[in-house]
C-alpha cells in the first residue's frame, strides 16, 4: 500500500491535556503537508486551527470526551458549538453505562440526537471497546447503524487499551454498509495502519503515523 494511501485515511490526532497552541499549529501544519485526513484536536482550539487552516484541511474534534457520561443535552450542545467554531467533524463517546444498564433506546436517541445538531457534518460514534464485550460491541454495531451516524470508532485513546484487528475485524462484520469504522489508540506502525485498513478501517486515529514519517524522511529511512 503506498505511503499516501494511509495518510489520506489519518486523523492526526493530539488530545493530551497539556496540548497548546503551538502544538496544535504544529500538527496542522503536518496535516496539510502530509495530506491526512483531518487534524483531530481539543474543542477549545477548533475556532483558531479552522481560522489558521481555512479550507486547507479539515478540523475534527471530540465531544463527550473522553468518559461518555455528560447528559445528551450538553454533548448536543458540545456539537453545535464546534461546528459554529469551524468543525467539520465530531466525535462522540457513548454513555458507557447505558450500555451496561441495556439502555438501548436510550443510546440510539442519543446518537441520533447528536447526528441531528451535527447536520451534513461527519459525526463518529466512539464505543469504547476495551470496556465491552463482544455481545456490547455487536449491539453497539447495531445501534449506530440505526442511528444516522457516519462513524464507529473503536476508542478514545484514554482507556485501557486501544484499536484491536479484531475489533475492527467485527465491526467490518456486523455494521450496515453505510457506517464506515474508524480505528484509534495504539496503532504504532506503518504496517499496523495499513492492517487495519485491509480489516475495513477507512478512518485512522493516531498520532503516530505521521510523526513516523517525518522521522523517516528525517533519517534517511
Amino acid at each position: 500500500m503506498e505511503l499516501k494511501d494511509i495518510l489520506c485515511k489519518v486523523d492526526h490526532t493530539l488530545l493530551t491535556q497539556t496540548a497548546t497552541w503551538d502544538d496544535i499549529k504544529a500538527i496542522c501544519d503536518d496535516g496539510v503537508k502530509y495530506g491526512t485526513a483531518s487534524v483531530c484536536i481539543p474543542a477549545s482550539y477548533v475556532k483558531q486551527a479552522s481560522d489558521y487552516l481555512g479550507d486547507k484541511l479539515a478540523v475534527c474534534t471530540v465531544i463527550g470526551f473522553p468518559n461518555g457520561y455528560s447528559t445528551t443535552a450538553v454533548k448536543c450542545m458540545e456539537a453545535e458549538d464546534a461546528i459554529k467554531n469551524g468543525a467539520k467533524e465530531i466525535d462522540m463517546v457513548i454513555n458507557i453505562g447505558w450500555l451496561k444498564d441495556k439502555r438501548y433506546d436510550d443510546l440510539l436517541n442519543e446518537i441520533s440526537s447528536i447526528k441531528k445538531s451535527c447536520g451534513d457534518k461527519i459525526l463518529k460514534v466512539i464505543i469504547e471497546t476495551c470496556l465491552l464485550t463482544d455481545e456490547e460491541k455487536i449491539k453497539m454495531c447495531e445501534i449506530v447503524s440505526k442511528s444516522g451516524a457516519d462513524f464507529i470508532k473503536t476508542s478514545t485513546g484514554f482507556s485501557t487499551s486501544g484499536a484491536t484487528k479484531e475489533d475492527v475485524a467485527l465491526f467490518a462484520k456486523h455494521v450496515e454498509p453505510h457506517v464506515a469504522i474508524k480505528a484509534a489508540g495504539g496503532i504504532a506502525s506503518l504496517q499496523d495502519a495499513e492492517d487495519f485498513i485491509n480489516l475495513g478501517a477507512t478512518r485512522l486515529g493516531t498520532s503516530r503515523i505521521v510523526k513516523i514519517v517525518k522521522n523517516e524522511e528525517a533519517t534517511g529511512y
